[in-house]
């Protein structure tokens, strides 16, 4: 069992680091808002540290799960930081989604200081780190991602290492790729089938058997047919990765036309309210315009 430090509980952190102490590792929480690591705490056990460094102090590992690009680097750098606290040979490993570009960042920040870093974004929502089931694709070295990867099991139905530092965040990158096309089409799918006069649920039974079934078909489609979207990954966050894909698509000469229109639709989605719906939200545009 390792000592692990859990930085960021979110909806996707906190049960994150609660499976860590539920497989027996000794763990540390941290939360820039305290009242989330103390109810962490209070259900799971381990201990709170009032800054990143303090819960990095003593870790074999620290896992950081938090918003964005300068979250990210808050809770790394400084005085204050977790690779100011933490000793040699720690891996620090990032589940955030961020930029390609900040992941090599902070490892070239990290390397010199005798520290491992592994870049291993997530897939799966928050009903995926609830039951212990994410999806990791993983960048870094292969002796940090064979270290990390039996904690990582803690809440993880499959690990992979994609590769050197930041080739776990373009993994990711193409995730949501695929994701925001596809959830567009099933939007459009189903939207038509509404028109139509077809009955939904006969609709996907039907086509869900053949070429056009997905996870998103089989697990969304009943929210989606309701007009309900609390449920899953919020639009203020699809949009946070798509502009990073975007980016990134600028830097290396990718063209993603498909991406870029659905990024402005769930803009659109904001617009009407939509920012903490989930992103499945896209047919409530379909059914405003008609």
């Amino acid at each position: 069992m390792a000592k692990v430090a859990f930085l960021g509980l979110g909806v996707m952190g906190f049960p994150m680091a609660g499976h860590l102490a539920a497989k027996g590792h000794e763990v540390t929480v941290y939360n820039r808002t305290p009242a989330k690591a103390e109810a962490w705490v209070a259900r799971h056990g381990g201990r709170a540290a009032a800054t990143p460094a303090a819960a990095a102090e003593g870790a074999d590992f620290v896992m950081a799960c938090v918003g964005n690009d300068d979250d990210l680097r808050a809770v790394c750098l400084g005085d204050e930081g977790a690779f100011a606290g933490m000793g040699q040979d720690a891996i620090f490993v990032d589940h955030t989604t961020v930029s390609a570009k900040v992941t090599r960042e902070l490892a070239a920040v990290a390397a010199p200081m005798g520290l491992g870093f592994v870049d291993a974004p997530v897939s799966g929502g928050q009903a995926g780190a609830e039951n212990g089931v994410l999806t990791v694709m993983c960048g870094g070295s292969e002796a940090d991602y064979a270290a990390a990867e039996p904690v990582i099991a803690a809440y993880a139905k499959a690990c992979r290492r994609m590769g050197e530092t930041g080739a776990g965040q373009l993994t990711k990158m193409c995730n949501q790729i695929a994701i925001a096309g596809l959830v567009q089409g099933l939007s459009e799918a189903l939207h038509f089938a509404e028109k139509a006069g077809l009955p939904i649920s006969d609709v996907v039974e039907a086509i869900s058997q053949g070429a056009a079934g997905s996870w998103q078909m089989s697990n969304r489609y009943k929210t989606m047919e309701a007009g309900t979207f609390d449920f899953g990954f919020a639009v203020d966050w699809m949009r946070k990765d798509l502009g990073i894909c975007l980016a990134t698509a600028d830097e290396t000469g990718a063209s993603l036309p498909v991406t870029a229109l659905v990024d402005q639709f769930y803009k659109e989605v904001q617009a009407m309210g939509g920012s903490r719906w989930d992103t499945s939200s896209l047919i409530a545009r379909l059914r405003k315009l008609n």
